[in-house]
């Protein structure tokens, strides 16, 4: 799968305001985008499956985890993707909807993970559009923080030559 370096066309709520700095495991140091937006929490009735306490938020009068609020987002703009479950090994659309990967993305995600030498660490979200792919890491506002299995994944993904306006750090945080 060829991919475009041309400028990543974001959805507005997922523009990058600020930088992820990033010392990867080889000594390099790379800066990723990174968006900062504020979602809501979800107020309804609680859900019987939360991934262990992943909190709950409200996007289209929906519950969801900020990963499928992300994945909403970007499908609203016209891209294709999935939530890689990686605490599962999956990849979902929705809360149950395990689907398969296209051939052309499954090669890349595959590649991408042999580099790394690891079955864990790839972003959260992996989306595609036409030439262009975007591996998304939703993080929560002073819970979460790129792992070291993250960093070896983001090398691999750069050696296998993606840009890295490829990556997305997304630092989400909910209001009541």
């Amino acid at each position: 799968m060829e991919c475009s370096r041309s400028s990543m066309d974001y959805p507005t709520i997922l523009q990058p305001t600020d930088i992820e700095h990033l010392l990867l495991p080889s000594g390099q140091r790379v800066e990723i985008p990174k968006a900062k937006p504020v979602f809501s929490l979800w107020l309804g009735k609680p859900l019987f499956d939360t991934y262990n306490g992943k909190c709950v938020l409200e996007h289209a009068g929906k519950p969801l985890f900020a990963e499928l609020v992300i994945l909403s987002c970007l499908k609203a703009a016209g891209w294709e993707g999935v939530w890689v479950d990686s605490y599962r090994r999956r990849f979902l659309t929705d809360f149950s909807e395990k689907v398969s990967l296209p051939a052309a993305q499954f090669e890349l995600f595959d590649d991408i993970q042999k580099r790394a030498m690891a079955r864990g660490g790839c972003f959260d979200i992996f989306c595609w559009r036409k030439n262009e792919v975007l591996f998304v890491e939703a993080k929560r506002l002073g819970k979460d923080a790129i792992r070291p299995t993250q960093k070896r994944w983001v090398e691999a993904a750069l050696d296998w030559g993606l840009p890295t306006e490829s990556l997305l750090v997304v630092e989400w945080r909910c209001e009541h």
